[in-house]
C-alpha cells in the first residue's frame, strides 16, 4: 500500500516493478510460529526521521536488529519490552527475501491468549514505506509487511498499483491494536480510495485479505516486534 501524500506515491509507482515467485506460508499458532504471504504498502502521511545507527537500518537484505527497530519505531514499547519472545523463531526455513528491506519477528498475542509467531518484512524509511510492495502478488514465504514509524501517525493508506487483496491493522506504542480494514486492488491512477485507521498508530502490519483473522488480529489483540525468523531466507 502507499501513503495517502500522493504526489510522492505517483513518484515511487512510475519506479517499482516488483513480482516474487515463491509461494507464502500461513503463521503458526502457539509459541513458536510460521508465516504466510502479503502486498504492498500504502504509507501513511508523515515523515520517519530515525537517530543515527551503526549500520543503515532497514535497507539490508535480511534481518534488521531489535536495536535498530528500537531506534526507528522511537523506542516503541512493543520493540523495547520482550520483543516478539518466541519458543521458536517463526517462518518457513526457505523464503524469498525483497531486495532493499529487512525482516523481523513478530508475535500476536489475541484477545483469547492464543500466541501466533510470524515472520514478516520490515519497512522503516519514507522510502520504504512509499515503495512497500507494489506489484507484488507473493511474498515467497513472509506473512506480510510490517510498517514502522518513529512517532504516532495518522494518514491513511492507499492502495496504487497494488494488485492483490490485502488487509492492514494498525497498532499503537505499545502494540495494541488501533483499527483494521480490508483494501481492494487498484489499478495505477491518483482516484484509489484512501483507508484510514480510527486513531493514532505506530505500526501498520499488512497481510493478504483474510489473513488477520487468521493470526487472532483484531479488537483486544496486541503485538510484540524484534527477533529471528527462523532459517536464512534466501
Amino acid at each position: 500500500m502507499i501513503w495517502t501524500q500522493r504526489t510522492a506515491r505517483a513518484t515511487a509507482a512510475a519506479a517499482v516493478a516488483l513480482a516474487l515467485v515463491a509461494a507464502g506460508a500461513g503463521c503458526s499458532s502457539g509459541d513458536g510460529g510460521s508465516d504466510a504471504g502479503a502486498a504492498g504498502d500504502r504509507g501513511a502521511t508523515g515523515t520517519t526521521v530515525a537517530p543515527p545507527s551503526t549500520a543503515a537500518p532497514g535497507t539490508d537484505d535480511g534481518p534488521l536488529s531489535r536495536t535498530d527497530l528500537a531506534r526507528w519505531s522511537g523506542q516503541a514499547e512493543a520493540v523495547v519490552g520482550t520483543g516478539a519472545d518466541l519458543d521458536e523463531p517463526p517462518g518457513p526455513a526457505q523464503r524469498t527475501r525483497l531486495a532493499g528491506f529487512g525482516e523481523t519477528a513478530v508475535s500476536v498475542e489475541a484477545a483469547d491468549g492464543t500466541v501466533t509467531g510470524c515472520c514478516v518484512l520490515v519497512a522503516v524509511t519514507s522510502a520504504q514505506r512509499e515503495r512497500g510492495l507494489m506489484e507484488v502478488t507473493d511474498l515467497g514465504g513472509y506473512t506480510g509487511m510490517l510498517f514502522v514509524w518513529n512517532k504516532d501517525a495518522s494518514g491513511g493508506f492507499w492502495m496504487r498499483n497494488t494488485p492483490t487483496p490485502l488487509s492492514i491493522a494498525w497498532f499503537d506504542a505499545e502494540g495494541g491494536f488501533v483499527s483494521s480494514a480490508d483494501m481492494a486492488p487498484c489499478d495505477d491512477t491518483d482516484d484509489c480510495p484512501s483507508y484510514d485507521p480510527t486513531g493514532p498508530y505506530r505500526f501498520a502490519l499488512e497481510v493478504p485479505e483474510g489473513g488477520l483473522d487468521e493470526m487472532g488480529i483484531g479488537p483486544g489483540s496486541r503485538i510484540a516486534v524484534g527477533g529471528e525468523c527462523a532459517g536464512d531466507g534466501a
